[in-house]
């Protein structure tokens, strides 16, 4: 019964985006991304052995990252196919020089797991963190292809663990190892018969220390910076910018902000500045010889978050009122102390639940709230340099999942 749910499910779900196409972006691109895959597959793919990455979208494409490019520098006789499932990941990294070869994953069926690991014929697949396909995972163990899951997380509540969970238990079994973040994810598997299980870690810790390494330098933020404190909005979405917006407006000039909303488009951006009061200009249109005057920088680009940090010396990330909190390693890594919503999905997130408990972030759920902390910190240099040193302390005790994960899968690489 659940596998003829899927099946509906995967069937409905492509005319469902045909649908949305003409009056959602994203649908658009999911759907027009995936016209004419074989042929494209066929023209592209390098020859010689291959190992194939998936990642859902672009946080699943930084935490792959580090293990990508390990791989490539070790062992640059296999070619590397990404695939995403997502526009939100494949139009961002479609140009990312590491691969040689990256798509849109086909939408799963038999007939295109079949014909897209033919054309493929990957000698490793590698699955980041999410998505489990039934289909895919069913014909690379029929390939007897090794099919690995890294920096995977699970819980309690997930299908795999319920007593009527055994189609998506059946998933699992397509793994030759799971890497995982963490040992209550090793226990989850093993209680369920899965012995194939190494707490690695996370990958992302690797991705976000080599940032912090070598970051952009960002000239237009630094002149903004000057001399002044800044707090760095990172990823927001409305919700967190109703909870920010009057504590923007009306901070006495002691601390500047740079936004980098989660989305860019004309309206979005219309629509956040028709709520900034005081003085702002764009990142696209800023002006080096008065941007210091500006009380904020909007960030109306890509790409430019990560580096971004360097310039913060509190940092608020969004996503947590909604979609999900987006990656807060990014900020950590460059010590500062951490803000984010109170949502209800903030138990997913190992890191968030950490530094929170550790004292480097902060979970916030009305304006009250966010006010006492902003006092707190800025009033307090002392307990401010604590939160900081907090996070960055978080992040270099917990890197090295790349080269345990590496130790291992040398085996089959040779």
């Amino acid at each position: 019964m659940k596998r003829t749910f899927y099946d509906i499910a995967l069937f409905l779900f492509p005319v469902l985006l045909r649908l949305l196409s003409p009056f959602h972006a994203k649908a658009r691109l999911m759907s027009e991304g995936r016209k004419n895959w074989e042929s494209a597959l066929k023209n592209n793919i390098p020859t010689g052995p291959k190992i194939w990455f998936h990642c859902a979208s672009l946080g699943e494409f930084e935490q792959g990252r580090p293990l990508i490019e390990q791989i490539k520098k070790e062992h640059p006789e296999y070619g590397i196919i990404i695939t995403f499932f997502s526009s939100s990941g494949y139009e961002v990294r479609k140009d990312y020089d590491g691969a040689d070869y990256i798509c849109y994953l086909p939408f799963d069926s038999g007939k295109n797991a079949k014909k897209f690991i033919d054309l493929l014929n990957p000698s490793m697949a590698i699955f980041i963190k999410y998505e489990f396909w039934h289909y895919y995972l069913s014909e690379l163990r029929e390939q007897k292809v090794p099919t690995f899951s890294v920096s995977a997380i699970f819980r309690p509540d997930q299908p795999f663990f319920k007593r009527n969970g055994q189609f998506f238990r059946n998933m699992l079994a397509g793994f030759e190892h799971f890497f995982v973040q963490n040992e209550a994810s090793k226990q989850l598997l093993k209680n369920q018969g899965f012995d194939n299980v190494t707490v690695s870690g996370d990958t992302r810790f690797d991705r976000v220390k080599e940032i912090c390494s070598h970051p952009k330098s960002i000239k237009i933020a630094q002149l903004f910076k000057g001399v002044d404190k800044v707090m760095i909005i990172g990823s927001s979405w409305p919700e967190d910018i109703e909870l920010l917006l009057h504590f923007i407006n009306d901070n006495n000039n002691k601390i500047k902000f740079i936004i980098a909303p989660h989305e860019i488009g004309k309206e979005k951006i219309r629509k956040l500045t028709g709520g900034i009061t005081v003085s702002f200009q764009l990142y696209s249109s800023a002006d080096p010889n008065a941007i210091n005057t500006a009380k904020v920088l909007i960030i109306d680009n890509i790409g430019l978050l990560s580096s971004l940090y360097q310039y913060g010396d509190i940092a608020y990330i969004g996503g947590a009122f909604g979609e999900g909190l987006h990656n807060i390693l990014e900020a950590a890594t460059f010590g500062m102390p951490i803000l984010f919503g109170k949502g209800k999905d903030n138990i997913k997130y190992q890191e968030a639940i950490d530094l929170v408990n550790l004292g480097g972030a902060f979970e916030v759920s009305n304006y009250k709230e966010l006010k006492g902390i902003m006092k707190e910190i800025f009033e307090d240099e002392a307990q401010r340099q604590k939160a900081s040193m907090i996070c960055a302390d978080y992040v270099n005790n917990n890197a090295g999942a790349t080269e345990r994960i590496m130790d291992f899968l040398n085996k089959y690489l040779g």
